[in-house]
């Protein structure tokens, strides 16, 4: 990283005579970096006192100018929280985002892949509203579609500078010591001194470097597959439904876009995610329509199949894929008429008529994959050891990627990055407003004391989640569904969770748990709460009772 730098620099004649001042400079015109310089431009104490530089290495024109057909939609989608959905709204972005593009999240249903263990969250009774007063825990959109809409608003804010397709070259402490400045060296020739420095510049930041943090964390063994995928309307709801199953080899998601259109994350092992979307289209449409419907050892046998035909170079044909499906669901006494049957059936003739018993527990079948949106990328967990730099690299703060990488079985990575920039644009504007100085330690500890122990737990919880289910062993799977049965009995700690990650849409993120512990408390000593109980047990003890005896008698085969 170093040489790399230093060639950048001899290459290039820089002037310290040339040399800017600048206030704050962001690095990285992703979502956090964008979000960042809106709400930095949405404040009138910072836009009146403080110069605000953006620089990205990228091209943003194309994001600028992007645009789709109304029935077409990027591969690359976030969940939005209520609560990060409003402050998008308090810095003036969110109008500038094609909103009839989104999608609110109203209901949720999460299961287990082996048990079939479920738990089913519901925006209205748990009384989850967005801003404008209506029931979603949370909105899908296209990164692209918010990208844009975050330049749209900086576009109108000519006070906040923008510099695309300009790299660092190189950034430098002015003084070499503690009472140095960060210096960045522009590809462009220009030279900024920064009295703060953000790094919002991703996974391998060259600000963290820069600043000295160190990061730990590892990559999973799976890959994410995404795609968008298209299905015919359901005649008996609405496609407001986000579902997620979880396989051993990782969770699925299917998350609606529009009543036609629906977006897929599945987490899987990579050669499994680099065959499927290497494979004819189809043939990955009828896979993902088996991961929510065939129990798990067939998915299992599926797998096995496209892998061995990835393996020998003689890919199986649609028909193939389809008979074997066809042959598990028989096996399982799976007819033509339930809703879990996919291969024996026409996904485009589904929604006609009177929908199965259980249909609304499942996602739509997918009739087809809109074209170039199939892809795979690898996931990571990582954290940074601090977000604020000291010594020789003080004067530096990160947010987002920069500071957190996390699994997206929780759609919860941009959130995080949103709540990092709203927390230190409100410490910025603190700074300002009280005559301190914005790249001090003074003003830059709250927004490390409140963010890193909040990213923190919501990270380990992911990763505990994502290793719990990734567990096959019986009596795991018998605990994590007796749990889960119980815990959807319980509305009060599913209110908890919801709002914890956001679906509340207050400006104290913190508060979830809290309520979740107190409506516990209240429940604690009444019938309500043993009643629940009891009936989770016994609705699930028997099942799974029988479950691990069948497994153990398998393994003794």
């Amino acid at each position: 990283m170093s040489r790399r730098r230093s060639r950048g620099v001899v290459g290039r004649a820089y002037s310290v005579d040339t040399r800017e001042e600048c206030d704050v400079v962001i690095v990285g015109g992703g979502p956090a970096g964008l979000a960042l310089a809106s709400a930095l431009g949405a404040s009138n104490a910072i836009r009146e006192t403080l110069t605000v530089t953006l620089v990205e290495a990228g091209d943003l024109a194309p994001v600028r100018d992007w645009n789709m057909p109304p029935d077409a939609f990027a591969n690359r989608v976030s969940s939005l929280t209520n609560a990060s959905q409003r402050f998008l709204e308090a810095i003036g972005s969110w109008k500038y985002v094609d909103e009839p593009r989104t999608c609110p999240i109203e209901h949720m249903q999460v299961w287990d892949g082996i048990s079939d263990a479920r738990i089913d969250f519901n925006a209205m009774e748990m009384g989850s509203q967005s801003a404008a007063g209506s029931s979603q825990m949370a909105r899908l959109t296209e990164n692209s579609n918010l990208q844009r809409g975050l330049l749209r608003h900086l576009d109108s804010r000519p006070s906040i500078s923008l510099f695309d397709r300009t790299k660092v070259e190189s950034i430098k402490n002015d003084r070499g010591g503690p009472d140095g400045w960060p210096t960045l060296y522009l590809s462009n020739g220009r030279v900024l001194r920064a009295r703060l420095l953000v790094g919002a510049d991703g996974f391998s930041s060259p600000v963290r470097s820069y600043a000295g943090i160190q990061s730990f964390g590892w990559n999973y063994p799976t890959q994410a597959i995404v795609a968008t995928l298209h299905h015919s309307p359901r005649t008996f709801t609405r496609n407001t439904t986000a579902y997620q199953r979880f396989l051993p080899t990782g969770p699925i998601a299917f998350l609606p876009l529009s009543p036609t259109v629906s977006s897929l994350v599945w987490s899987t092992r990579p050669p499994l995610a680099a065959a499927l979307t290497k494979a004819d289209p189809h043939i990955l449409a009828c896979m993902i329509n088996a991961a929510f419907r065939l129990p798990e050892v067939s998915v299992r046998y599926l797998h096995e199949r496209i892998l061995e035909a990835s393996n020998s170079g003689k890919a199986l044909t649609l028909q193939e894929i389809k008979g074997e499906i066809t042959w598990r669901e028989n096996s399982h006494n799976i007819t033509a008429h339930s809703a879990y049957a996919s291969g024996s059936v026409d996904p485009a003739s589904v929604n006609i008529g009177i929908p199965p018993d259980g249909a609304e527990l499942l996602p739509p079948l997918v009739e087809n994959i809109q074209p170039g949106t199939a892809a795979s990328f690898p996931l990571r967990f990582n954290h940074a050891e601090a977000y604020i730099g000291e010594g020789s690299g003080a004067r530096t703060v990160l947010v987002g990627d920069a500071a957190h990488t996390i699994h997206p079985l929780a759609g919860q990575g941009l959130n995080l990055g949103l709540a990092d920039v709203e927390c230190l644009a409100r410490c910025i504007e603190n700074a300002v407003q009280h005559g301190g100085d914005i790249g001090s330690h003074t003003a830059l500890a709250p927004y490390a004391r409140e963010r890193y122990f909040e990213n923190h737990k919501m990270m380990s919880a992911v990763d505990k989640l994502h290793k719990l289910y990734a567990a096959t062993a019986p009596p795991v799977v018998w605990a994590r569904s007796v749990g889960v049965e119980v815990l959807n009995e319980l509305d009060a700690l599913k209110a908890g969770i919801v709002m914890s990650a956001g679906a509340s849409g207050s400006a104290n993120r913190g508060t979830g748990w809290d309520l979740a512990a107190r409506g516990a408390e209240a429940l604690m000593g009444s019938a309500k709460l043993a009643s629940a109980v009891r009936s989770g047990l016994r609705a699930t003890a028997a099942g799974a009772l029988q479950q691990l005896a069948r497994a153990m008698a398998n393994q003794d085969r």
